[in-house]
């Protein structure tokens, strides 16, 4: 069944209400229009499972996984909806399907739970809501499933949004995902065991299924097309004052024509900025000698995202400096998947690539007391350079599992089925006198996506170009 409430219309002050007469004469004249050929996208029977285990673990209780709800940029203008993670991975929503303030549903029948997606849906032609709602209207923001369209679709039980608030209401114990829903916060009791499900629905991503790694192939593939944009993009980003936007201009182009959106704010970082970890003003200029550092991911429809860090010589040639300090990390960043495989401690992979980092500073002469030395927890010199760690989980959130226990992530093993990132850096300051002027100003940092195996691990992204040669050849291809 279609929608047929008439919400409450919120009006801007220069907005002038329609007559009477025009409200009747908008709800005539409107022929049928169901969407045909609806199918089930290829994640449904995976969601199915995944909802399986999440109702073992929480037998008795009702669920609740909110989309969110919208949030305000300024006045009346709202940033772009993205739904929670969670609530993408037990329902399979794919880009804008399922509207802001939808909630997944898990309601306890003695066995397990029966599954219901809470949505609005369509609305109808005989109200005013469909051209007179500025947040869901059709003629507003375009058309939504109706409740059978999307049941269809998710497969899944689907009911209106507006008749959760009474069921909440009905002293069901329930545990729910809080600070996402307002509905839910001011409605819902907090269950002592809210905590245990952030922390659930987490853990369930750690490793991931078969659809999610094909998600994160692609995503990659997509995103090293976005770099091949960002390359092609490096003449006219020498020539603009603000060159670090045309890359990213570049960039979230292709995001847009292929996925959803950026899975983060992209670092588009010409010269010393590529020494500041996070520069996502990208207000800079790019100049010809120096490096561009450009950290980017696209964000499928599916919301998997990718994450990776190319650095590029902006003028297509390293110079020596630039290639001895790009080499330390690439051999770093080689130690770094050498050390991964199923059983190897999470950590290791950070032990590996700073051994290499910590004895080429050594070499270098700038670090002067031993890598095995400054390796010490309680010295770690080397870090002035170094900054991060170089890995974390991937999937749905650029940096996902983020509620997952020590115990259950950094202090862990890895398992085959993971995806995390390699990324070494070193950055040297354009102000740091411990390195000669030649290497100063200087960041580099190279970042790829793997998979781990019971034997090793599969780079995601080993068509990306990773050696100075390779990507020297690769930017003269484009150019």
């Amino acid at each position: 069944m279609e929608s047929t409430n008439n919400p409450v219309e919120s009006r801007r002050v220069y907005d002038v209400p329609p007559s009477d007469v025009y409200a009747e004469f908008m709800t005539t004249g409107w022929a049928p229009s169901p969407l045909e050929g609806i199918i089930q996208d290829l994640v449904i029977p995976y969601c199915f499972a995944r909802r399986t285990k999440l109702s073992e673990a929480f037998i008795g209780l009702r669920i609740l996984i909110p989309s969110g709800n919208s949030k305000v940029r300024s006045n009346d203008t709202d940033y772009r909806f993205r739904p929670h993670s969670a609530f993408v991975y037990y329902t399979g929503v794919q880009g804008e399907e399922v509207t802001s303030d939808a909630v997944l549903v898990m309601e306890p029948n003695g066995q397990g739970h029966d599954s219901i997606l809470y949505i609005q849906p369509r609305s109808t032609r005989d109200t005013s809501a469909f051209y007179n709602d500025r947040k869901y209207g059709e003629l507003w923001v375009g058309r939504r499933y109706t409740t059978e369209e999307a049941s269809t679709r998710f497969g899944i039980e689907v009911r209106k949004v507006e008749d959760l608030e009474s069921l909440l209401k009905d002293g069901t114990p329930a545990v729910a995902l809080n600070g996402i829903d307002s509905l839910i916060d001011s409605t819902v009791k907090k269950n002592p065991r809210g905590g245990e499900l952030e922390n659930f629905v987490s853990v369930a991503r750690l490793i991931k299924d078969e659809y999610e790694i094909d998600q994160l192939q692609k995503s990659v593939d997509v995103t090293h097309r976005g770099f091949n944009d960002a390359i092609r993009a490096l003449p006219a980003a020498v020539v603009t004052p603000r060159g670090e936007r045309v890359i990213e201009a570049a960039f979230y182009g292709r995001a847009r024509v292929e996925g959803n959106e950026l899975g983060y704010d992209t670092i588009s970082a010409a010269g010393s900025h590529a020494c500041i970890l996070h520069w996502t003003r990208n207000d800079g200029g790019v100049m010809n000698g120096d490096l561009l550092l450009l950290d980017a991911g696209v964000e499928l429809d599916s919301y998997y995202t990718a994450d990776i860090t190319r650095t590029l010589p902006i003028n297509g040639k390293f110079s020596p400096a630039q290639r001895s300090l790009y080499m330390l990390v690439y051999e770093a960043q080689k130690a770094g998947f050498a050390a991964i495989r199923a059983g190897v401690d999470f950590l290791e992979i950070n032990k590996a690539c700073h051994r290499v980092l910590a004895q080429g500073l050594v070499d270098m002469g700038v670090l002067t007391i031993s890598a095995e030395e400054s390796l010490r927890p309680e010295v770690g010199l080397h870090k002035r350079w170094t900054l991060h760690g170089v890995s974390h989980m991937l999937g749905l959130d650029v940096h996902d599992c983020a509620q997952a226990r020590k115990d259950q992530y950094t202090n862990a093993k890895l398992e085959a089925g993971m995806v995390l990132t390699v990324e070494p850096g070193l950055y040297i300051q354009p102000d740091d006198e411990l390195f000669a002027p030649e290497y100063r100003g200087i960041g580099i940092r190279i970042e790829d996506d793997v998979l781990v195996t019971e034997t090793g691990c599969f780079n995601l992204s080993e068509n990306m170009p990773r050696h100075p040669d390779e990507i020297e050849a690769w930017m003269a291809s484009l150019g």
